[in-house]
């Protein structure tokens, strides 16, 4: 079988690509299966522990057990301002890993903020991962999230009909699915979804998954490892759910608007643009942005680069017009 032709990609930007050399180095592009246990052990080199994170945002962290799907118990993290005695707004985090790895407090250093401004709350779902849990454990225990949250809105400080879902990566397609569920099953009402650089689509068909093998930050292959530990022989065939792969959804109709963002140099690329677009094709809203040369999670990973700083006020301005 003659090798694939590699196609021509979009350059990266021109500060962020020197950053990717140096994450290169600690982090490759093809994660496997064999990496995952230290993978799992902690953060890349210089990153934040979640304690140094929780203390620089002067942000505290209470951990409640709750039932996930089958009954089985998952944690959640319950975030919020120290010395926070008021209601407010409410965000459901859904962390990234790519369905494999990660934790509740990946990535809730960009939620600090909102979280002071608006007074609000954060709960932040320690679902269980995949290869050992497959689907649909993750997002049917961020589900349960979601119904905990609601129930316990008044002892958590939550107004009533002011509560988002927001996740990155697999983190953001689980926030999709949530969002699917939470529709179809008549769920607890979300007044917004944020869908981070979401991992979406399982088929492996498009343009920007070809684009990327072997270069960058999450690459074809890994998200290849991220879909089979959660689908197993499943992947890409028919018997796939929306709530698993939400790209599968051919009815968004009905849902909370969206917020939806990209680099264009990374693999999900393709798949979160096809679902903006579908998301206006059923009558919805989408806010969509394509950042021209972001690699994939690109704003965590070198939050200092100018273009991150324009993800960081793009995120800002939809937070403002959602929440007032």
């Amino acid at each position: 079988m003659a090798a694939e032709a590699v196609l021509p990609r979009p350059p990266y930007d021109a500060e962020l690509a020197p950053m990717l050399d140096v994450i290169s180095t600690m982090l490759p592009p093809t994660l496997t299966a064999d990496m995952l246990p230290a993978l799992r052990q902690g953060t890349l080199p210089g990153m934040p522990s979640a304690e140094e994170v929780l203390a620089k945002a002067r942000l505290r962290s209470r951990d409640v057990t709750i039932a996930g799907y089958r009954g089985g118990e998952i944690v959640v993290s319950v975030i919020e301002a120290e010395g926070r005695t008021g209601h407010g707004p409410g965000i459901l985090h859904t962390h990234g890993g790519g369905m494999i790895m990660g934790d509740r407090f990946g990535g809730i250093a960009a939620f600090a903020e909102w979280l002071h401004r608006y007074d609000g709350v954060l709960v932040s779902v320690e679902y269980r991962l995949a290869p050992e849990f497959p689907d649909p454990y993750p997002v049917e225990d961020c589900y349960a999230g979601l119904v905990w949250t609601a129930e316990n809105a008044e002892e958590i400080g939550l107004e009533a009909g002011r509560l988002l879902i927001a996740g990155a990566s697999a983190g953001g397609g689980l926030a999709a699915g949530v969002a699917l569920l939470a529709r179809d099953r008549q769920g607890p009402p979300l007044l917004g979804q944020m869908l981070l650089c979401p991992m979406l689509d399982d088929r492996d068909a498009t343009v920007s998954t070809r684009q990327y093998e072997g270069i960058g930050v999450w690459d074809r292959g890994s998200n290849l490892l991220g879909w089979g530990s959660l689908l197993g022989d499943r992947r890409g065939t028919p018997d796939v759910s929306i709530y698993a792969a939400p790209a599968r959804a051919t009815d968004l109709s009905g849902l909370p608007p969206a917020y939806i963002d990209c680099g264009s140099a990374e693999v999900f690329r393709d798949e979160d643009v096809a679902y903006a677009s579908a998301i206006w094709a059923s009558g919805g809203q989408a806010e969509l942005h394509v950042w021209p040369g972001g690699f994939h999670g690109f704003d965590g990973l070198a939050p200092q680069a100018a273009l991150s700083h324009d993800v960081v006020d793009a995120r800002d301005r939809w937070i403002r017009r959602l929440l007032g």
